[in-house]
């Protein structure tokens, strides 16, 4: 099966049950999904990953979102993915590259540093101000905000 990653002109015609995978909460999705930039994987048609990426400062891109089904974990997607999304960061005069993830997700901040992301800093309590309900992933409430970033700058010298 071969993945095809390609960039989509609209966030709305992403599957809305991939994206409640990385944010369940309709108010945060609504607040982002529009001014995204979007990226899907695709399996013989069939959306299997999705990643969305919004401008927040100058030179700043920001991962809002980044979900992969769950049959299709460990292939290379997310990775897939999120060079796609620092690809168009480099050709949109983007410096930097950031990105967030709750103080259960040890698996994505695995991915995220083998993607070139470094930890930057902790919002403290951030989902208890920002979520109506609690959010519970590997048995552990998500409170904290994991804080990465990637500066591309950077991230060109050691590819080159």
């Amino acid at each position: 099966m071969e993945h095809v990653i390609e960039e989509c002109g609209d966030p709305r015609s992403i599957p809305q049950d991939l994206l409640y995978l990385a944010d369940p909460s309709d108010e945060m999705l609504n607040a982002y999904v529009d001014v995204s930039f979007a990226f899907v994987c695709r399996i013989d048609r069939e959306i299997v990953g999705a990643l969305l990426m919004m401008p927040t400062r100058p030179f700043t891109m920001e991962i809002m979102n980044i979900s992969v089904r769950e049959p299709y974990w460990n292939q290379g997607i997310g990775r897939k993915l999120i060079q796609g999304a620092v690809k168009k960061a480099r050709e949109t005069g983007m410096r930097k590259v950031e990105i967030g993830t709750g103080n259960p997700g040890v698996v994505q901040m695995l991915l995220y540093q083998k993607c070139g992301f470094r930890i930057t800093g902790v919002e403290f309590d951030y989902f208890r101000r920002c979520c109506a309900e609690k959010i519970i992933e590997n048995g552990i409430e998500c409170r904290d905000m994991i804080r990465m970033e990637m500066h591309l700058d950077e991230e060109t010298q050691k590819e080159g």
